[in-house]
């Protein structure tokens, strides 16, 4: 029966489901909780030892703890609520429980989009005008970047579930992830969602379109900078330092560009692949980032060690 946020109280959907593997969703799920515990160890540990350590209060640090709460924010929001149905049962999930889930992944998301273009711009006044980063990059300045990019996340994603509000949805249901996302919630819309289509696709090119641009001309012209430097040696020791920033940058876009064209172009494809693709677009960020600058960063690595009782050697 067609059902309508309007006519009917408690409207839902269904998370999807496994498919021919109901049976071990059970099983299924311990790679999933083990993936969101190490994602929950790996960033409360560089949230710790950044607090722990005064050396590493510089702003560099300062946006790789924004980097590790908003990825355990974004595992949070996200992954128990998929444990539950695959070891609960519970599949169904509420219209506001829906929209409030998508508003905070792309939200989030956004979020973590721009704080990532801040560590560009950090790395490329350090390398390019390494006498003015100390000045420009300021704590304070660190703090209103961060603040900047709360407001520029909710401001633009905010009137995504907004514009899906009063939609009437009809025939099935069934949501292709185990989460809500905003392109799946409005494809079971049976109304003109042209509206929401549109808002949707100029948010994520003025958000995270923009930024990857902005990321990539900044590297040019580090590169550009770099390759001014006469030694080999020399410009393999300032590019390094952009090594864990680049990967990081990789682990965020790769599963959104990814997951954008499994959207676009897969509708032919296997559920299991639209299922696993929004595991990875949620989970990797978050597991990757602290494995990343745990093994660049010297001071994070021996921290954490020294936690566990390990000496480094």
């Amino acid at each position: 029966m067609p059902f309508s946020n309007s006519s009917d109280p408690s409207p839902s959907f269904l998370l999807a489901s496994l498919p021919g593997l109901e049976a071990a969703q059970g099983w299924m799920a311990i790679p999933l909780c083990c993936a969101y515990v190490l994602a929950l160890a790996g960033n409360c540990a560089v949230l710790l030892v950044v607090r722990a350590e005064p050396g590493l209060h510089a702003p560099m640090y300062f946006f790789l703890c924004m980097l590790a709460a908003i990825d355990l924010a974004l595992a949070t929001a996200t992954v128990p609520r998929v444990l539950s149905f695959y070891w609960l049962g519970s599949r169904e999930i509420g219209f506001g429980a829906c929209l409030l889930q998508m508003f905070l992944i792309h939200t989030l998301s956004a979020i973590e989009s721009t704080v990532l273009l801040a560590m560009a711009l950090d790395r490329y006044v350090a390398i390019c005008h390494p006498l003015r980063h100390a000045a420009v990059l300021t704590n304070a300045a660190t703090a209103k970047i961060g603040l900047l990019a709360v407001a520029r996340g909710v401001l633009f994603f905010l009137p995504l579930p907004l514009l899906l509000l009063p939609l009437p949805f009809c025939g099935s249901r069934a949501l292709s992830h185990s989460f809500c996302l905003h392109q799946d919630v409005m494809n079971l819309a049976c109304a003109n969602t042209t509206p929401s289509v549109v808002y949707g696709l100029t948010a994520i090119l003025l958000v995270m379109g923009l930024d990857a641009v902005l990321i990539c001309l900044s590297y040019l012209l580090i590169l550009k900078a770099v390759l001014r430097l006469p030694a080999w040696r020399e410009r393999l020791k300032v590019f390094s330092t952009c090594i864990a920033h680049v990967c990081v940058v990789l682990a965020f876009y790769v599963p959104l560009i990814g997951l954008s064209v499994v959207h676009r172009f897969g509708k032919d494809l296997a559920p299991l692949v639209h299922i696993i693709m929004g595991n990875i677009y949620i989970l990797v960020p978050a597991v990757l980032n602290p494995i990343i600058y745990g093994v660049r960063t010297k001071q994070i690595r021996r921290r954490i060690l020294s936690l566990i009782h390990v000496s480094d050697r």
